[in-house]
């Protein structure tokens, strides 16, 4: 398999970018040490963000090692489910995760389902949790986009801007090179090249914006749990628009919906009218604290 990248616009040719490293003749997969890093750094951000809130770090160290779990199972019956074509004829590749396939809004599921569950069992708020562990997801997106980059995989479609990425059609799937892009075929070194949009790169980006923004807002939140909001808030808005520019899109079924575009549309929706019910509710409280005030006057 030929093993170059290149981003022509942006003057990056790298002819060797593998897809694993051997140590003691093992294979290790670039994507898992990615996934392991991304874990690692944010499990340090969100100790740090405990920290200053007062919080016991090694609640999240806890936390981590169950939100694993249960976040991988959630990430690839995720993708699998809605992949069902791909795997139905061969169910123990559902097993192998070396190729990538899974979904991060499963794993978020997963996330959020496990400090929910922890929460009640140690008796923590549930909020506080999200709004400090939050930091940390995002962070770990960050990081986790370029395991993709690493497997030629959650590409867009053709594209003749800056930040366009050349892969060989030998390392790509062939079900996700759309015929928009046969016509726009290279040949670079007597091999074919497609060009897309490297989403993995945008939506790294994204997320680094929105990482930004929530370290500004995070001692200006007005209720506890916003800054989690506000994360599926941004996220939601920025995974609207590189979905669309996806070829490996997740359909419900035969409606030609993306489930991701879906579910990132509940989310905002979801996060606005939350945000909107807990500000709410912070002024009213502060309107009849007032109240009794000027009454006790």
């Amino acid at each position: 398999m030929n093993t170059t990248i290149n981003f022509p616009y942006l003057g990056f040719y790298l002819d060797h970018v593998g897809k694993s490293i051997s140590v003691f003749g093992f294979e290790i997969a670039y994507y898992g040490i990615i996934m392991g890093c991304s874990i690692l750094l944010g499990l340090c951000l969100a100790e740090r963000e405990a920290k200053r809130t007062g919080q016991n770090p090694d609640t999240y160290t806890d936390l981590v090692i169950y939100a694993i779990v249960f976040s991988i199972i959630c990430a690839r019956a995720y993708y699998v489910i809605f992949s069902w074509d791909n795997y139905k004829n061969d169910l123990l590749s559902i097993f192998n995760l070396r190729q990538g396939g899974i979904a991060i809004y499963g794993a978020i599921i997963g996330a959020v389902l496990t400090v929910y569950g922890y929460s009640r069992i140690k008796k923590l708020s549930f909020p506080l949790l999200l709004d400090t562990a939050c930091v940390g997801l995002v962070a770990g997106q960050i990081l986790g986009r370029w395991g993709n980059f690493f497997n030629r995989e959650a590409f867009g479609g053709y594209t003749d801007g800056i930040f366009a990425m050349q892969l060989p059609v030998s390392a790509v799937r062939a079900h996700e090179i759309t015929e928009e892009m046969w016509a726009h075929v290279q040949m670079i070194g007597g091999e074919q090249f497609i060009q897309v949009h490297p989403t993995f790169l945008y939506e790294s980006l994204w997320n680094l914006g929105v990482i930004c923004f929530l370290y500004w807002y995070r001692t200006r939140k007005k209720f506890t749990g916003e800054l989690f909001l506000m994360y599926l808030l941004f996220y939601g808005v920025g995974r609207i628009w590189i979905e669309g520019l996806r070829t490996d899109q997740l359909i419900i079924g035969h409606t030609g919906i993306p489930v991701s575009q879906l579910l990132a549309g509940v989310l905002i929706l979801f996060s606005l009218l939350w945000i909107l019910k807990g500000r709410t509710k912070k002024n009213n409280g502060e309107v009849h604290r007032q109240d009794e005030h000027q009454e006790s006057d």
